[in-house]
Protein backbone atom coordinates (compact mmCIF):
# COMPACT_ATOMS: atom_id res chain seq x y z
CA UNK A 1 0.00 0.00 0.00
CA UNK A 2 0.83 3.60 -0.82
CA UNK A 3 2.46 5.49 2.48
CA UNK A 4 2.15 9.23 3.54
CA UNK A 5 5.72 10.64 4.42
CA UNK A 6 4.60 12.71 7.81
CA UNK A 7 8.35 13.75 8.57
CA UNK A 8 11.30 12.37 8.43
CA UNK A 9 10.91 9.41 11.26
CA UNK A 10 7.24 8.65 10.21
CA UNK A 11 5.20 7.49 8.01
CA UNK A 12 1.38 6.60 7.66
CA UNK A 13 -0.72 3.86 5.51
CA UNK A 14 -2.27 5.71 3.16
CA UNK A 15 -5.67 4.49 4.45
CA UNK A 16 -5.97 4.37 8.43
CA UNK A 17 -7.67 1.93 10.15
CA UNK A 18 -10.39 4.04 12.62
CA UNK A 19 -11.54 2.86 15.92
CA UNK A 20 -14.37 5.14 17.21
CA UNK A 21 -16.91 2.54 16.72
CA UNK A 22 -15.08 -0.68 17.87
CA UNK A 23 -17.10 -1.20 20.95
CA UNK A 24 -20.18 -1.88 18.58
CA UNK A 25 -18.22 -4.50 16.76
CA UNK A 26 -18.98 -7.94 17.82
CA UNK A 27 -15.33 -9.14 18.11
CA UNK A 28 -13.42 -10.76 20.93
CA UNK A 29 -10.11 -10.13 22.16
CA UNK A 30 -8.75 -12.59 19.54
CA UNK A 31 -11.51 -11.52 16.51
CA UNK A 32 -9.73 -8.20 16.64
CA UNK A 33 -6.34 -9.59 17.06
CA UNK A 34 -7.44 -11.10 13.37
CA UNK A 35 -8.74 -7.73 12.20
CA UNK A 36 -5.26 -6.29 12.71
CA UNK A 37 -3.61 -8.86 11.41
CA UNK A 38 -5.97 -8.64 8.22
CA UNK A 39 -5.28 -4.61 7.99
CA UNK A 40 -1.81 -5.54 8.10
CA UNK A 41 -1.77 -7.92 5.65
CA UNK A 42 -3.48 -5.02 3.26
CA UNK A 43 -0.57 -2.43 4.61
CA UNK A 44 -2.88 -0.39 6.65
CA UNK A 45 -0.46 -0.06 9.52
CA UNK A 46 -2.08 2.99 10.80
CA UNK A 47 -4.79 3.06 13.74
CA UNK A 48 -6.53 6.11 15.04
CA UNK A 49 -7.98 6.29 18.59
CA UNK A 50 -9.53 8.84 21.15
CA UNK A 51 -9.23 8.67 24.99
CA UNK A 52 -13.73 9.05 24.54
CA UNK A 53 -14.04 6.43 22.15
CA UNK A 54 -16.78 3.98 22.82
CA UNK A 55 -17.38 5.84 26.11
CA UNK A 56 -13.77 5.72 27.23
CA UNK A 57 -13.72 1.86 26.77
CA UNK A 58 -12.22 1.11 23.28
CA UNK A 59 -8.10 2.25 23.52
CA UNK A 60 -8.56 -0.96 26.44
CA UNK A 61 -10.22 -3.49 24.20
CA UNK A 62 -7.89 -2.29 21.49
CA UNK A 63 -5.16 -2.84 24.07
CA UNK A 64 -6.16 -6.63 25.28
CA UNK A 65 -5.59 -7.40 21.67
CA UNK A 66 -2.54 -5.94 21.36
CA UNK A 67 -1.52 -7.77 24.50
CA UNK A 68 -2.32 -11.23 22.85
CA UNK A 69 0.48 -10.25 20.00
CA UNK A 70 2.77 -7.77 21.35
CA UNK A 71 5.12 -8.02 18.81
CA UNK A 72 2.92 -6.12 16.66
CA UNK A 73 3.63 -2.93 18.39
CA UNK A 74 6.41 -2.41 16.61
CA UNK A 75 4.40 -2.91 12.84
CA UNK A 76 2.11 0.10 13.62
CA UNK A 77 1.45 3.44 13.96
CA UNK A 78 -0.85 4.53 16.86
CA UNK A 79 -2.65 7.92 17.24
CA UNK A 80 -4.92 9.44 19.85
CA UNK A 81 -6.27 11.80 20.79
CA UNK A 82 -7.24 13.98 23.84
CA UNK A 83 -9.08 17.26 24.74
CA UNK A 84 -12.53 16.48 24.72
CA UNK A 85 -14.54 15.53 28.33
CA UNK A 86 -17.63 13.71 28.31
CA UNK A 87 -20.57 12.98 30.20
CA UNK A 88 -20.21 9.39 31.21
CA UNK A 89 -20.59 6.66 33.97
CA UNK A 90 -16.92 6.06 33.56
CA UNK A 91 -16.10 10.00 34.40
CA UNK A 92 -18.48 10.46 37.68
CA UNK A 93 -16.85 13.62 38.02
CA UNK A 94 -17.84 15.34 34.50
CA UNK A 95 -20.80 17.46 34.91
CA UNK A 96 -20.88 19.05 31.84
CA UNK A 97 -19.33 17.73 28.44
CA UNK A 98 -16.65 20.70 27.66
CA UNK A 99 -12.63 20.94 26.43
CA UNK A 100 -9.79 20.48 28.66
CA UNK A 101 -6.28 21.27 27.08
CA UNK A 102 -4.28 22.05 30.34
CA UNK A 103 -1.02 20.25 30.80
CA UNK A 104 -2.70 18.19 33.56
CA UNK A 105 -5.18 16.86 31.86
CA UNK A 106 -3.02 16.17 28.17
CA UNK A 107 -0.24 14.41 30.98
CA UNK A 108 -2.99 11.98 32.60
CA UNK A 109 -4.38 11.70 29.09
CA UNK A 110 -1.69 9.97 28.05
CA UNK A 111 -0.47 8.42 30.71
CA UNK A 112 -4.04 6.51 30.48
CA UNK A 113 -4.08 6.25 26.78
CA UNK A 114 -0.65 4.55 26.91
CA UNK A 115 -1.98 1.90 30.09
CA UNK A 116 -5.03 1.48 28.35
CA UNK A 117 -3.42 0.59 24.61
CA UNK A 118 -0.87 -1.22 27.20
CA UNK A 119 1.90 0.53 24.48
CA UNK A 120 5.06 1.95 25.84
CA UNK A 121 5.17 5.22 23.22
CA UNK A 122 2.33 6.65 20.92
CA UNK A 123 3.16 7.68 17.34
CA UNK A 124 1.47 10.74 17.41
CA UNK A 125 -1.46 12.65 19.88
CA UNK A 126 -3.64 15.11 18.96
CA UNK A 127 -5.68 17.44 20.36
CA UNK A 128 -9.35 16.35 19.42
CA UNK A 129 -10.92 20.09 18.97
CA UNK A 130 -10.34 23.91 19.49
CA UNK A 131 -10.30 25.16 22.72
CA UNK A 132 -11.67 28.69 23.13
CA UNK A 133 -9.98 28.01 26.58
CA UNK A 134 -7.10 27.30 25.45
CA UNK A 135 -3.42 28.20 26.47
CA UNK A 136 -1.40 27.50 23.94
CA UNK A 137 1.83 28.17 26.78
CA UNK A 138 0.50 24.76 28.56
CA UNK A 139 -0.21 22.93 25.70
CA UNK A 140 3.80 23.31 24.29
CA UNK A 141 4.95 22.52 27.72
CA UNK A 142 2.91 18.95 27.94
CA UNK A 143 3.76 18.04 24.41
CA UNK A 144 7.44 19.05 25.17
CA UNK A 145 7.84 17.30 28.33
CA UNK A 146 5.98 13.84 27.05
CA UNK A 147 8.06 14.02 23.80
CA UNK A 148 11.88 14.28 25.60
CA UNK A 149 10.07 11.38 28.27
CA UNK A 150 9.74 9.40 24.75
CA UNK A 151 5.87 8.80 25.40
CA UNK A 152 4.88 10.71 22.75
CA UNK A 153 6.95 11.02 19.28
CA UNK A 154 4.83 13.56 17.10
CA UNK A 155 1.98 15.84 17.77
CA UNK A 156 -0.88 17.11 15.37
CA UNK A 157 -4.83 18.36 16.03
CA UNK A 158 -7.58 17.32 15.05
CA UNK A 159 -10.63 20.22 13.42
CA UNK A 160 -8.63 23.13 13.75
CA UNK A 161 -8.69 25.75 11.48
CA UNK A 162 -5.81 27.45 9.63
CA UNK A 163 -5.18 30.08 12.19
CA UNK A 164 -5.81 28.07 15.28
CA UNK A 165 -3.25 25.48 13.88
CA UNK A 166 -0.62 28.27 13.25
CA UNK A 167 -1.02 29.60 16.60
CA UNK A 168 -0.43 26.24 18.42
CA UNK A 169 2.08 25.52 16.28
CA UNK A 170 4.02 28.82 16.47
CA UNK A 171 4.42 28.26 20.46
CA UNK A 172 6.26 24.67 19.86
CA UNK A 173 9.64 23.63 19.51
CA UNK A 174 8.73 21.37 16.96
CA UNK A 175 5.97 21.24 13.81
CA UNK A 176 2.66 19.46 14.38
CA UNK A 177 2.20 16.87 11.88
CA UNK A 178 -1.41 16.69 10.99
CA UNK A 179 -4.66 17.76 11.19
CA UNK A 180 -7.30 15.32 11.52
CA UNK A 181 -10.22 17.49 9.55
CA UNK A 182 -13.78 15.96 8.11
CA UNK A 183 -13.49 15.83 4.48
CA UNK A 184 -15.76 13.90 1.69
CA UNK A 185 -17.21 14.56 -1.68
CA UNK A 186 -20.20 15.64 0.27
CA UNK A 187 -17.91 18.21 2.90
CA UNK A 188 -16.25 20.31 0.76
CA UNK A 189 -15.51 23.61 3.45
CA UNK A 190 -11.87 22.12 3.99
CA UNK A 191 -11.00 22.87 0.29
CA UNK A 192 -12.71 26.51 0.70
CA UNK A 193 -11.79 27.93 3.82
CA UNK A 194 -7.86 27.65 3.77
CA UNK A 195 -7.41 24.43 5.46
CA UNK A 196 -6.01 22.29 2.61
CA UNK A 197 -4.28 25.18 1.15
CA UNK A 198 -2.31 25.54 4.69
CA UNK A 199 -1.80 21.65 4.55
CA UNK A 200 0.12 22.25 0.76
CA UNK A 201 1.83 24.88 1.93
CA UNK A 202 3.13 23.33 5.16
CA UNK A 203 3.41 20.09 3.35
CA UNK A 204 0.76 18.27 6.17
CA UNK A 205 -0.99 15.92 4.53
CA UNK A 206 -4.29 15.81 6.66
CA UNK A 207 -6.93 13.03 8.09
CA UNK A 208 -10.45 12.76 6.91
CA UNK A 209 -12.71 11.83 9.60
CA UNK A 210 -16.07 10.56 8.14
CA UNK A 211 -14.34 10.26 4.37
CA UNK A 212 -17.73 8.28 2.93
CA UNK A 213 -20.01 11.53 4.39
CA UNK A 214 -21.15 9.36 7.43
CA UNK A 215 -23.21 7.54 4.82
CA UNK A 216 -25.63 10.02 3.88
CA UNK A 217 -24.70 9.62 -0.11
CA UNK A 218 -25.89 5.96 0.21
CA UNK A 219 -29.75 6.52 1.20
CA UNK A 220 -30.13 10.30 1.44
CA UNK A 221 -33.17 11.61 -0.05
CA UNK A 222 -32.28 15.25 -0.43
CA UNK A 223 -31.37 17.10 -3.34
CA UNK A 224 -27.72 17.28 -2.55
CA UNK A 225 -26.74 13.85 -1.80
CA UNK A 226 -29.01 12.50 -4.92
CA UNK A 227 -27.28 14.67 -6.81
CA UNK A 228 -24.02 13.42 -5.56
CA UNK A 229 -25.04 9.51 -6.19
CA UNK A 230 -25.70 10.39 -9.32
CA UNK A 231 -22.88 11.62 -10.25
CA UNK A 232 -20.73 9.70 -8.43
CA UNK A 233 -22.82 6.59 -10.37
CA UNK A 234 -21.90 8.21 -13.76
CA UNK A 235 -17.93 8.25 -13.01
CA UNK A 236 -18.07 4.55 -11.71
CA UNK A 237 -19.97 3.11 -15.20
CA UNK A 238 -17.33 5.06 -16.74
CA UNK A 239 -14.39 3.37 -14.66
CA UNK A 240 -16.53 -0.30 -14.29
CA UNK A 241 -16.78 0.66 -10.69
CA UNK A 242 -20.53 -0.79 -9.12
CA UNK A 243 -19.54 0.83 -5.61
CA UNK A 244 -19.68 4.32 -5.12
CA UNK A 245 -17.97 4.28 -1.99
CA UNK A 246 -14.27 3.55 -3.69
CA UNK A 247 -15.36 6.42 -5.94
CA UNK A 248 -15.32 8.82 -3.12
CA UNK A 249 -12.06 7.56 -1.60
CA UNK A 250 -10.53 7.69 -4.80
CA UNK A 251 -11.95 10.79 -5.12
CA UNK A 252 -9.92 12.40 -1.86
CA UNK A 253 -7.11 10.00 -2.86
CA UNK A 254 -6.26 11.86 -6.07
CA UNK A 255 -6.01 15.03 -4.36
CA UNK A 256 -2.13 16.47 -4.44
CA UNK A 257 -2.06 17.30 -0.59
CA UNK A 258 -2.16 13.34 0.31
CA UNK A 259 -5.35 12.87 2.17
CA UNK A 260 -5.49 10.06 4.50
CA UNK A 261 -9.43 9.03 4.86
CA UNK A 262 -9.84 7.13 8.51
CA UNK A 263 -12.13 4.28 7.99
CA UNK A 264 -14.57 3.30 10.80
CA UNK A 265 -15.52 0.01 9.78
CA UNK A 266 -15.02 -3.49 11.21
CA UNK A 267 -16.06 -5.34 7.68
CA UNK A 268 -13.51 -6.58 6.37
CA UNK A 269 -15.18 -6.57 3.03
CA UNK A 270 -15.15 -2.87 3.69
CA UNK A 271 -11.48 -2.21 4.78
CA UNK A 272 -10.84 -4.48 1.48
CA UNK A 273 -12.76 -2.57 -0.52
CA UNK A 274 -11.32 0.99 1.20
CA UNK A 275 -7.79 -0.13 -0.09
CA UNK A 276 -8.58 -1.09 -3.43
CA UNK A 277 -9.52 2.64 -4.01
CA UNK A 278 -5.88 3.31 -3.81
CA UNK A 279 -6.24 1.48 -7.82
CA UNK A 280 -8.71 3.48 -9.19
CA UNK A 281 -7.37 6.52 -11.06
CA UNK A 282 -10.22 9.40 -12.00
CA UNK A 283 -9.19 12.17 -14.42
CA UNK A 284 -9.44 15.24 -13.44
CA UNK A 285 -13.21 15.71 -15.07
CA UNK A 286 -14.33 12.82 -13.81
CA UNK A 287 -12.92 14.90 -10.03
CA UNK A 288 -14.95 17.94 -11.10
CA UNK A 289 -18.01 16.13 -12.18
CA UNK A 290 -17.78 15.01 -8.52
CA UNK A 291 -17.17 18.29 -7.50
CA UNK A 292 -20.00 20.34 -8.98
CA UNK A 293 -22.61 17.31 -8.35
CA UNK A 294 -21.66 18.69 -4.35
CA UNK A 295 -21.61 22.01 -4.06
CA UNK A 296 -24.61 22.14 -7.28
CA UNK A 297 -23.23 24.75 -9.32
CA UNK A 298 -20.66 25.10 -12.39
CA UNK A 299 -16.95 26.50 -11.57
CA UNK A 300 -17.00 30.03 -12.41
Amino acid sequence: MERVQINQDLSFSRIIQGLWRLNEWPLSDEGLLSLIEKCLELGITTFDHADIYGGYQNEALFGKALALKPSIREKIELVTKCGIKLVSKARPEHKIKHYDTSKEHIMMSVENSLRNLEADYLDVLLIHRPDPFIDPGEVAEAFTRLNEAGKVKHFGVSNFTPSQFEMLNSYLPFPLVTNQIEISVSQLQPFQDGTIDQCLQKRVAPMAWSPLAGGAIFSGEDEKPVRIKKALQEVGEELGIAEIDKIMLAWLLLHPAKIMPIIGSGKMERIKAAAESLQIALTRQQWFKIWIASTGKDVA
